[in-house]
């Protein structure tokens, strides 16, 4: 059995909602807490909530929330015995833990041997297969020149996918639809890969077309237990990232659900996997899955899978890292209801989700019951374009699908932001769209947003020409018959 350390006080390695989430199951578990922040972040909110906060000197990610010397020497400083990442930033840095665990830390979140092994897509895809997880039809292993991708592509047949090997986020990515193409790009994703994860390395895989994304949640403690905690429905992303996303998914078929579940838990014991983290998968229409990648960290859509299961999942990866054993068991876990969130962006939705940094004057966010409101910033607040434009997250819980999605509409009517454009509009357009209603909306869905608001922009410019003309006609038949 591994032997627990009691954790008493944790730095928290991250920023804006996310470092306030943690914040407050910390203090609910009366662990103390450390904040840090950069010099743009001074003024959020969880800089105060926290019962310590450190500067870190700097604006831009790499001389603040990606310098892990100095929040190393934070946490030391500062009498921390954990640290907690968050997501994004060092979340997935293996070179990190190991940091952190020289130093006689602890990392709130799974092994850097598991990190490691599921950061790189080439090696998570090996290890996939040999999970005996669906793989999509591919190369599993890397293409070096623009003549083996030719090859490659011509036998899994177009449309193809370019991906670099550490990629992720959505960067590194590129659909091909014909040999002219793919000289094009191949040159293109190699140096993007180079430019963001420092390293080319790239495959190539089969295009599905029109998948859903679905995500299984697994969580493991260090004694080698594992379970699930069932599916999201994470299809409606704009530039591969997500924007609203809901548990469980409305479609999926009971065996779809049990048999994505296992292979998830397979690929989670082929890396001895302990802490929260997420087996991703594409599922086409007739529901056939296939492996995407392994998210080694909490996810920022963590909240719909804890309002359906009434769990904590950030008190389970602190009790986990403290050596404790998972608080339930597989059979112990049901789907209650229902729960959707939308991701608050500073961006404008109708321009191709563009950011909209700038000062926020006023918040009208209503807090009823049902509904979750998981903030990083309050009126008075900037948001810069130095970080992610998200504001926060709203999730809300319901009985049902439908009961859920009307609550949520409901809520919506109420809610204001002023100051900068954000995705609220957004989630209320989604709400009551047919398609996202059926259920049946897949990946594609955001990237049709632009010609449908055109087509409708359309056919309203058409109607108001047709009372115009009509006006005209009328006004043409009554100026004849006064002069006749």
């Amino acid at each position: 059995m591994i032997q627990t350390r009691n954790i008493q006080k944790i730095l928290i390695a991250n920023r804006g909602e996310i470092a306030e989430r943690i914040i407050k199951t910390c203090h609910r578990m009366r662990i103390k807490t450390v904040a840090v922040y950069s010099e743009a972040d001074a003024g959020l909110r969880y800089v105060q909530k926290a019962d310590e906060a450190y500067p870190l000197e700097g604006i831009h990610s790499n001389d603040t929330y990606l310098n892990q010397d100095r929040i190393i020497d934070i946490a030391l400083t500062s009498g921390a015995d954990a640290i907690h990442p968050g997501y994004g930033f060092l979340s997935e840095n293996g070179a990190f833990v190991r940091k952190i665990e020289e130093k006689d830390l602890i990392f709130i979140g799974p092994s850097a041997h598991s990190i490691d092994a599921m950061g790189n897509k080439i090696k998570a895809k090996q290890l996939a297969h040999d999970a005996r997880v669906p793989l999509i039809p591919g190369n599993p292993s890397s293409v070096r020149s623009t003549e083996q991708a030719l090859i490659e592509a011509e036998n899994i047949g177009y449309p193809v996918l370019l991906k670099a090997a550490a990629g992720g986020g959505g960067m590194g990515m590129r659909r091909v639809d014909q040999p002219g193409e793919l000289k094009e790009y191949f040159p293109r994703v190699k140096g993007e890969a180079k430019s963001y994860f420092g390293d080319e390395t790239i495959f190539i895989e089969k295009f599905i077309e029109d998948p859903k994304h679905i995500e299984i949640q697994i969580f493991g403690d260090k004694n080698g237990h594992l379970i699930h905690l069932f599916e999201r429905d994470c299809s409606i992303q704009r530039r591969h990232q997500k924007v609203l996303e809901e548990a469980p998914c409305s479609l999926i078929r009971p065996e779809t659900r049990t048999k994505m579940a296992e292979a998830a838990l397979r690929l989670a014991r082929q890396v001895n996997y302990y802490s929260s983290g997420t087996v991703e998968f594409l599922m086409d229409k007739n529901q056939n899955f296939y492996f995407l990648e392994m998210n080694t960290r909490l996810q920022v859509e963590h909240p719909v899978t804890e309002m359906i299961t009434g769990t904590d999942l950030v008190e389970w990866q602190i009790r986990v890292a403290d050596g404790q054993p998972l608080p339930c068991r597989q059979e112990d876990l049901i789907i209650n209801g229902h729960a959707i969130e939308l991701r608050l962006y500073a961006e404008e939705y109708l321009y191709d989700f563009s950011p909209s940094p700038g000062h926020i004057q006023k918040m009208n966010l209503p807090e009823v019951s049902g509904m979750r409101l998981d903030m990083g910033f309050q009126g008075g607040d900037e948001v810069t374009l130095y970080y992610d434009p998200m504001i926060g997250k709203i999730i809300c819980h319901g009985k049902n699908r439908e009961d859920c999605i009307q609550k949520f509409s409901e809520w919506l009517k109420n809610a204001m932001i002023y100051g900068v454009e954000t995705t609220l509009p957004f989630g209320q357009y989604v709400l009551k769209d047919p398609e996202f209603l059926s259920g049946k909306y897949t990946i594609s869905y955001c990237d049709q947003l632009e010609e449908k608001h055109m087509q409708q922009d359309e056919k309203k410019l058409g109607e108001i020409a047709a009372i115009v003309a009509k006006y005209w006609w009328d006004s043409e038949k009554e100026n004849r018959f006064l002069l006749e």
